[in-house]
């Protein structure tokens, strides 16, 4: 697999098992309250594919995988 570049990450917090960003990518919403449950997150980090619609402007981000801080995706967003 091709290394994703870091321009295409986008930090994340886990709160209390809650999962937040402090800005949406695309509309720049500040602290969004995800819809991704934990078990979403835990197979990102082992590399499966997942959707996470943005509830504030309803895009879509494609997580092809995650670690600790960042999730890393199909697109840039920075």
């Amino acid at each position: 697999m091709k290394v994703i570049p870091f321009s295409h990450t986008w930090p994340y917090d886990k709160q209390m098992g809650d999962i937040y960003l402090s800005e949406c990518p695309f509309c720049g919403e500040e602290n969004v309250l995800t819809n991704m449950k934990n078990r979403d997150l835990e197979r990102a980090k082992e590399h499966v594919k997942q959707r996470l619609n943005m509830p504030c402007c309803l895009k879509t981000m494609i997580i092809l995988e995650a670690d600790d801080d960042y999730f890393w995706t199909s697109e840039p967003l920075r």
